[in-house]
């Protein structure tokens, strides 16, 4: 009969070596005949009860795994960039330029009609706001941009967005643009509205819309 402390070495040195768990089977297989695997397993898991690592059996396999009360060690914090959908930047922009903007507003310059989903993505990420209710037929509610929004581009005001000029040096406007053509100035004109009440400003978010492909040519749902 093969020595039990050889044997126990054996189990221990293919568990930790092992991919994934491993049955008693796996183990017998690669052992000589006549070794007394379940001992072998048995003497491991309690040497290492109460360890940092622990032999522990998973759906009739066994492994090594992190103590359960060191789980906390493992754990790596990071921050995973969120990245805006074609809809949701172009969304942002017509927001930045033109607040305060309601979704009509939004829906006239983007040529589609803006999905729920892509505002609240917006209101989400703490980029927009609610600003309030424009004092037309309807009170449609209107949108601006956040003190977040100029953290997170880098801008000490919306005096900062850059101008038909710069994004033309930056090769992001057509050359052959009407000679009336312009970029507006955020706020310039700002129509009358009122603040929004209490409890208005709270939306409800149905699901992630971040990362989804553009929406170039989609119909009025499709631009998300």
């Amino acid at each position: 009969m093969p020595n039990p402390a050889e044997t126990e070495r054996r189990v221990e040195a293919l568990l930790f070596a092992a991919a994934g768990p491993l049955s008693l089977d796996d183990l017998a297989r690669r052992l000589p005949e006549g070794s007394d695997v379940d001992r072998a397993v048995a003497d491991l898991q309690t040497r290492y009860a109460g360890r940092g690592v622990e032999l522990v059996c998973v759906a009739d396999r066994w492994r090594f795994q992190t103590a359960a009360d060191l789980a906390f060690l493992m754990t790596v914090e990071r921050e995973e960039p969120r990245r805006l959908s074609r809809a949701a930047q172009e969304t942002l922009a017509i927001i930045a330029y033109h607040q305060p903007v309601t979704r009509a507003e939004i829906e006239a310059v983007r040529g589609v009609q803006a999905s729920r989903g892509t505002l609240d993505v917006l209101l989400e990420l703490r980029l927009v706001r609610m600003r309030g209710r424009r004092r037309t037929p309807g009170r449609p509610v209107t949108y601006g941009t956040t003190d977040a929004f100029l953290d997170h581009f880098g801008l000490s005001s919306l005096a900062d967005l850059p101008g038909a000029a710069d994004m033309r040096a930056a090769g992001l406007l057509s050359l052959d643009l009407p000679a009336d053509f312009s970029v507006p100035t955020p706020g310039l004109s700002m129509p009358e509205e009122d603040p929004i009440e209490p409890g208005e400003e709270a939306p409800e978010f149905h699901m992630d819309f971040l990362g989804d492909p553009g929406d170039e040519g989609k119909g009025a749902t499709g631009d998300v």
